[in-house]
């Protein structure tokens, strides 16, 4: 069985990066995304946009080193917003309703050369409030 295949380009202005993957995440290449969204931080990266227009395929390993990595930049300051998610990426998000973690502005929104926004105008994370339910349900005590 071949090992799939994820292709990696990181393209940095200041303290910013536009990541663009390419192939397959998962349980295999899940561990070169994770090391590779943490080399942005210790290279002092703190805003982190990910395209994933040309991901074909994402397990829940996947979104599990994106959910790390986020909440390692959200711990230095920082945030990591997911622009294009592929359709199996896109219902795990909806599934686990971790989606307002990761989803940010459009990519459309970013201006071509990323550097050139202004780091205040990088939008606060959306908040979302969940609707309260029972923890038991039925006739437990």
């Amino acid at each position: 069985m071949p090992v799939p295949q994820l292709t990696i380009y990181r393209h940095d202005r200041r303290k910013r990066a536009l990541i663009t993957l390419a192939g397959e995440i998962g349980l295999e290449s899940a561990p070169l995304l994770r090391a590779a969204l943490a080399r942005c931080l210790s290279d002092g990266i703190r805003i982190i946009d990910v395209d994933l227009t040309t991901v074909t395929f994402c397990d829940c390993s996947g979104l599990n080193a994106f959910l790390y990595a986020a909440q390692r930049t959200t711990d230095v300051g920082g945030i990591l917003r997911l622009h294009n998610p592929p359709p199996s990426l896109a219902r795990i998000l909806e599934v686990t309703g971790c989606g307002f973690l990761l989803l940010g502005l459009p990519l459309w929104h970013l201006s071509p050369s990323v550097g050139n926004v202004p780091e205040l105008a990088t939008p606060a994370l959306p908040h979302r409030s969940a609707p309260r339910v029972p923890v038991f349900s039925g006739d437990a005590r």
